[in-house]
This record gives C-alpha cells, structure tokens and sequence, in this order.
C-alpha cells in the first residue's frame, strides 16, 4: 500500500478516523433511502475463472447506478434554509441522474450542468427527474466553472461527483453491504473514473476487511488513475476515447487521489473490446444490463488482467444506464473482431 500521508496533510484530506465516523453515519443514513442491491453468484463465471466470484449489483439501484449513495449521503444532511436555495452539480449522466433523484425525492430544487453529447438515457432521466439542465459546451464554459457560477448567482450548495468526503463515504456502504452478504473476501475489482467509489470501497475494506486488497479499474483509453497511481503523482490526461463514459474523467481529485494512496493496492487498465465482451456476457448469461463502466472490475477478472484464481472475489457493477442502440452496435462489433479476452471466452 502507497504512503500518503504528507500529500493527505498538503491536501487537508481527512484522517482515517474521521473517515470511519463519516462512514459510520453514512451506513445509517443511506439504509433507509438507498436500494439494498443484490450480490449475483454465476456457476460459469466461477468455472471459467477458477474463483468464488460476487457481483454487487449496483446497476440495479435507485436511478441505476451507485451515485444515488454518496448524493444522498451529502444533500440529505442540508439544513431546511439551503435546501430550499437548491443544489447545483456537474456531470455527463449517472451523477447528474442521481443528484436530480434525490433533490426531487428531498423537495430541493436542481441545476446540472451537462455536455449536449450526454448519453440519450442518462439525459432524458435527468430530465424527467425534474433538474434544470444547462449545456456547459452550448454554453461557452468550462462545467466546473459554470457550476460554479450558478452556485455563486444562485445560492446554491454545489454538489461535486466524487471530490468531497461524504460523497466518498456515501459510495463506501455499497461496499459495505457487499462483506455483509458475501463474508470474507481476498480481492474487491472496482471501477474508477473520478475515483469517489474506489476510494469509498478501500475506505470500507480498510475499516470492515482489512485483509482485503481493494483494485481500481478503468479504461485503457482514459488511463489517468494508473498513471497517478504509478507515478505517484496526480496526474491529468487531455482526452479519454473510451466507451466507457462513466470513465471519462480526467483527472482524479486531490482527495481521491490521496485516498487511492492511502488504501488501494492496485490500479490497472483494460481496453474497450474486454469491455463489450463482458457487457456482453453479463447480458447474457446474468441477465443483467451493465454499462461499459459498470464491466470494468468484471472485465479485468474476466481478461486475467486482475488474476483471480483460487480468490473469493467481489466485483463492483456500477451502473446499468446504457445507450441500447450503441449497445446493440457495440455487440456487432464484437461479433466481427472476436471477443478481445484472449483465453476466456463469453460463449463459455
């Protein structure tokens, strides 16, 4: 594991004790507003992979993705008066969905600043959960700026998607729930993009599992998070060209960042063709709709880039909200250049 403690101290990121009071607030706060989502078994996948393999479905929770928690977590615990001012946030979909979720649930007024390019579904949900959508690229504006803005106008609490501590311990109990259901686990696979739910993850395996070695994964096409973490150094990418577009981030946060240090053991990549390839296998043989980012911890199992034989291994799914129509395009594509996992094959 990473020392990390004088970029913490620089960054003033919170102790591991401070986190673990948060978590534990967190716990109590989520169960009551959260989806308590299943944990999937496949005798096929355990028969490919030599491995107990535990899928934590998250895809299948409220607004379809783990934002819900850590949205939850932060806007629930907002006084009456700047509830009533609103909350602003920033996102290209599952972030924005869940922030507009819960506002509508809390009786909060929403901005979200998206990109018009958004995937179809994931705007369309924003919409219909009655957020005011702003095109920060129509717009002229950096998204974090604009966000920022209308804060500022507005009076609004800005509500960031990953770089904020009880956005990170409100991800944290899906984790949670997982070692509750699954019991011991040697390994967690889970996906990174800003960073908040691999964070959350290792935070909980540190306090619940110790024993545990937590893996982000994230795209090969969008690789800032492997870079960082291999450096040592925050790092910040120009472009990530991944289907993965819950992944497309491109940087990690000095909170995560410190926090991946400070917890995690690993981060690696995979390319977009293991991602169809297991998006694929899970809506086949799971019968569940997972996203490209969803797959990632899947696919690094699945493409032996994590080895798992002989482990009880958890894996983070963490979002269904995909485009069907790219989805379908994405499976011919498949189909034509073979299934980019090189010995493990989804047809098993």
């Amino acid at each position: 594991m990473a020392e990390s403690a004088s970029y913490a101290d620089v960054h003033g990121v919170p102790d591991h004790e401070a986190l673990v009071y948060r978590f534990a607030a967190a716990r109590a706060r989520v169960a009551g507003a959260a989806h308590r989502t299943p944990v999937v078994r496949s005798r096929t996948l355990d028969e490919q992979l030599g491995a107990q393999m535990y899928l934590k479905c998250e895809n299948l929770q409220r607004m379809g993705a783990f934002k819900f928690r850590g949205a939850w977590n932060l806007i629930s615990q907002l006084d009456e008066a700047t509830r009533a001012r609103g909350v602003v946030a920033y996102s290209s979909g599952n972030h924005a969905q869940a922030v507009a979720l819960v506002a509508r649930s809390l009786g909060v007024p929403a901005v979200i600043v998206m990109p018009s390019s958004a995937p179809a579904p994931k705007l369309a949900a924003t919409k219909g959960y009655g957020a005011e959508v702003l095109y920060y690229d129509l717009l002229g504006e950096a998204r974090e700026e604009l966000a920022q803005r209308i804060a500022n106008e507005r009076g609004m609490t800005l509500v960031p998607p990953f770089d904020h501590p009880d956005i990170v311990v409100g991800q944290a109990t899906a984790a949670a729930e997982l070692f509750e259901e699954a019991g011991r686990l040697d390994l967690l696979l889970v996906p990174v993009g800003g960073g908040g739910l691999l964070s959350g993850c290792a935070l909980a395996a540190a306090t619940l599992q110790p024993h545990c070695r937590v893996i982000g994964v994230e795209p090969a096409g969008g690789d800032d998070a492997v870079r960082s973490f291999r450096s040592g150094r925050l790092q910040a990418i120009e472009r990530a060209d991944t289907i993965a577009d819950g992944a497309r981030t491109l940087s990690l946060s000095p909170l995560t960042f410190a926090l991946i240090q400070r917890y995690v053991v690993d981060v690696v990549s995979v390319p977009d063709a293991a991602l169809v390839a297991s998006m694929r296998f899970a809506w086949e043989r799971l019968k569940l709709v997972v996203e490209p980012t969803g797959v990632l911890g899947l696919a690094a199992a699945r493409s032996n880039v994590v080895p798992v034989r002989g482990s009880r291994v958890g894996v983070m799914l963490s979002g269904g909200n995909v485009d069907l129509s790219l989805a379908l395009e994405w499976f011919r594509d498949h189909e034509s250049a073979g299934d980019g996992l090189g010995s493990v094959k989804s047809s098993a």
